[in-house]
């Protein structure tokens, strides 16, 4: 009789098992050391619930609403690239699931289908559209019209990857891309722009990453749609204070990109109180990273997120009953 899955951990011992070596690596190492990886978990352990008891719980509402739209519960899905490692069509199979539990989607700009695609198969499911502004601006932009044709409800922008996280296994593996994993996102960008010499970008494709990437280029963004705007990747009430100085900008997504990215930065729930202090209700603040249990969300919503995020979780779901892969 196969075990019984009860929790997100129980979903990752299995994933662990079933998905191979360098499948597993690319989904969930860190950065160099993996500190920040590891902290992420062990901040919320070290943070206590003071419980008040007698309270009528005989009706319990988890809705609440992100940028203006209702959602039936706080929890959603991050963005995360590559999902087509751990199930086919993964991206469009996750973008169903949280259209029926009604709460949001944030769809990887690496996504292996389109953004065409994963709105159609998911109708009436709230869904953000992750970017990275690239150094081919007019594809930047045509690509961001795809995305309000297609139904996207905001653009939530990467700032904390100017240059590719050090991923030590990815390295050492010499991980490239399957070929049957398409990127259709990418579909017209300039071949000139498109060589990399990043090699850890292969881990996506072989696409740039803007390296001179700055406020200005947030701006622009507004300049250019009317969706609302979410930085992703911030850590710092100085930064969330200069977030305010941009009109476009509607939310903050305190996120270290899962631990992927720069080794040694606070885990994401030690620096949330900073920035919901530093932007009071003037933008709203969401979270991700580390959050494996519902206590989890209970943490992040009393330090004053609206709502969180879950990404490796997702993937570890999509990986369940998989024959190997």
């Amino acid at each position: 009789m196969s075990r019984r899955m009860v929790c997100v951990a129980d979903f990752e011992e299995y994933a662990n098992k079933k998905l191979s070596r360098v499948h597993k690596e690319v989904i969930c190492t860190g950065a160099d050391q993996c500190q920040t990886l590891q902290e992420n978990i062990e901040a919320f352990k070290r943070l206590r619930i003071r419980p008040r008891v007698l309270r009528d719980v005989s009706r319990r509402d988890l809705s609440t609403t992100l940028l203006g739209e209702k959602v039936d519960f706080p929890v959603g899905v991050s963005s995360t690239a590559l999902q087509g490692l751990a199930w086919p069509d993964g991206d469009i199979c996750a973008a169903r699931a949280i259209a029926q539990l009604h709460t949001c989607m944030i769809v990887n700009m690496y996504a292996n289908n389109s953004v065409e695609e994963i709105s159609a198969a998911s109708p009436g499911g709230l869904k953000w559209f992750q970017l990275y502004i690239m150094p081919d601006r007019p594809f930047t932009q045509r690509l961001v019209r795809r995305a309000e044709l297609a139904g996207y409800k905001a653009l939530v922008v990467t700032v904390d990857a100017p240059v590719p996280g050090k991923r030590y296994p990815n390295l050492r593996s010499r991980f490239q891309r399957p070929p049957h994993l398409r990127i259709p996102n990418f579909q017209g960008i300039q071949s000139s722009a498109a060589p990399s010499k990043d090699k850890q970008n292969l881990v996506c494709g072989p696409y740039p990453l803007d390296r001179s990437l700055s406020w200005k280029d947030i701006d622009w963004l507004s300049s250019i749609t009317n969706l609302p705007i979410i930085l992703k990747g911030i850590l710092t009430a100085e930064d969330a204070g200069r977030a305010l100085e941009h009109p476009g900008v509607k939310g903050i997504l305190v996120s270290n990109h899962g631990g992927r990215q720069l080794d040694g930065v606070p885990a994401t729930i030690e620096v949330l109180p900073e920035i919901v202090a530093a932007v009071g209700e003037r933008l709203e603040v969401y979270l991700d990273g580390g959050v494996r249990t519902g206590t989890d969300v209970l943490k992040a919503l009393a330090l004053g997120a609206r709502a969180v995020f879950v990404a490796r979780p997702a993937i570890w779901g999509l990986a369940y009953n998989v024959v190997g892969v």
